[in-house]
């Protein structure tokens, strides 16, 4: 079920998601004595980040880390890995039980192998996770593979999503975008037990009502949420112009 938010603009929506979602990680340290959790990067998650550091009764050294996607074959140092936003956005600042990144510079098929060893040990809690232009969801570019069962994938990126880093300015081409990427699978995502997805800005507008308004479909791989017990949506007066009775 998909509980949805809308705000005059896309800071309160990041605000209103880090508010959401630190309140759910408190309430699972003080229930379990620990939680774990997934970050998503990108444009959209700068404000639900700022948010979470600015949480300063959470105990982040009972909170364990994991991240959505990473390109393959980009060093750490490259401006458009997301291993280096969310080191430089938040691991840096902040001091986890843990955190595990994806290497894109490993061999992918082992890197997959290696962090699903990982995270088949936590129970995620909370996903931080946002919609792509074409619908994606993390680098499940559609159509989307909703029946795997492998918590991590190697994917191709499809031209829609390499536009998209394109024009957030993570490159300076489109030839510069690489093809491929490994990212966590739909099912694993859709395992965690709440799901805080941010939407801002009139680009990604189609592909909510899309995602939302549509049967779920492998095409929108978004869509999916539909079919989640609890996942918070905060959409701005942009991103929410297409929905019907908006």
């Amino acid at each position: 079920m998909i509980h949805k938010t809308i705000t005059k603009d896309s800071k309160i929506l990041g605000q209103m998601a880090g508010e959401i979602g630190a309140s759910m990680i408190r309430n699972t340290i003080a229930s379990k004595g620990e939680a774990s959790i997934i970050l998503a990067t990108g444009t959209s998650q700068f404000e639900t980040l700022n948010q979470l550091l600015k949480e300063k009764d959470i105990d982040w050294s009972l909170v364990t880390v994991f991240h959505l996607d990473e390109y393959i074959g980009l060093p750490i140092t490259h401006p458009a890995s997301f291993r280096k936003y969310l080191k430089e956005r938040f691991f840096d600042l902040v001091e986890l039980k843990a955190y595990h990144l994806i290497n894109g510079e490993n061999d992918p098929e082992k890197e997959c192998e290696r962090l699903a060893g990982l995270i088949e040990k936590h129970a995620i809690e909370v996903a931080f996770v946002g919609i792509g232009e074409n619908g994606h969801l993390a680098f499940n570019d559609p159509p989307a593979d909703f029946g795997t069962k492998k918590p991590y994938l190697v994917v191709d990126l499809d031209e829609a999503c390499r536009k998209q880093q394109l024009g957030e300015g993570w490159f300076p081409n489109l030839e510069a975008v690489p093809e491929k990427a490994i990212s966590m699978s739909v099912h694993q995502i859709m395992k965690s037990r709440f799901i805080i997805c941010s939407v801002p800005d009139q680009r990604k507008a189609q592909a909510v009502k899309d995602c939302l308004e549509g049967e779920v479909d492998p095409m929108h791989p978004a869509s999916i949420l539909q079919n989640h017990p609890d996942c918070r949506l905060f959409l701005d007066q942009e991103s929410s112009s297409l929905l019907s009775g908006t």
